[in-house]
């Protein structure tokens, strides 16, 4: 089996091109065009991501957080070596999300993360 892994960092001045009223590639369906809508936000996805994206990752701290689901922990396990070959200066944390796959128990893990890393990818798998 051969799992590849495809990395790319935005750069936030950049963007992501998308046609006018559909989504950035790989973000899913309209929701009103699909008929269904988002509780809370009146049928569309807000408008911004949290945290600013990073020019590099070159010399930085990225957390692998292991969700629980299916799957999570060898996604993590294959992603921390596709690191290690590939992009070596990054030094690569993984760590196991408290609580199960779909509530966490605390905070804990994410106040680590923002002190002590840059980044953070967040998995699942299927």
């Amino acid at each position: 089996m051969t799992i590849e892994i495809r990395l790319s960092v935005m750069s936030p001045e950049i963007g992501v091109e998308k046609s006018a009223g559909e989504f950035p590639p790989g973000m899913g369906a309209n929701p009103s065009a699909t008929g269904r809508t988002l509780p809370g936000m009146g049928g569309t996805p807000p408008s911004s991501s949290g945290a600013k994206r990073l020019d590099t990752l070159e010399n930085k701290t990225v957390y692998l957080v292991d969700t629980g689901f299916g799957g999570s922990y060898n996604f993590m396990l294959q992603l921390q070596k596709w690191f290690g070959e590939h992009m070596p200066s990054v030094t690569t944390i993984r760590k196991r999300k408290p609580g199960n796959v779909f509530m966490d128990d605390n905070n804990d893990l994410w106040e680590e993360i923002k002190e002590k890393g840059h980044a953070a990818v967040v998995g699942v798998a299927g």
